[in-house]
């Protein structure tokens, strides 16, 4: 059975930090691209960031994290994670992992609250 399965999120201070973490099993993970989106309430689900497969590991950010963001993955342990400082309001919301090659397996996210 494919999972991926999100966890660190939480509540933060505008300014803080936060580490989130996807764990994921049931496919060959090195193959995969991974990519983290979010969703705020009553807004679309938007991307975040992404790191190729273990055949380049290439990343990619939306223009929104202006380099307060930083993905990777750890292929040993099937891991990604996305460590995020500077964190504010705006950055509120559920954040998912997503797994990528062909089809597309998706988590059920991990809330992120920044409070002003």
């Amino acid at each position: 059975e494919v999972q991926l399965v999100e966890s660190g999120g939480g509540l933060v201070q505008a300014g803080g930090s936060l580490r989130l973490s996807c764990a994921a099993s049931g496919f060959t993970f090195d193959d995969y691209d991974i990519g983290w989106f979010r969703q705020a309430p009553g807004q679309e689900r938007e991307g975040v960031a992404s790191i190729t497969n273990s055949d380049g590991e290439r990343t990619h950010y939306a223009d929104f994290v202006q380099g307060r963001f930083t993905i990777s993955r750890d292929n040993a342990k099937n891991m990604v994670y996305l460590q995020m400082n500077s964190l504010n309001p705006a950055d509120t919301a559920v954040y998912i992992c997503n797994a990528q090659r062909g089809g597309v397996y998706w988590g059920r996210g991990t809330q992120v609250t920044v409070s002003s």
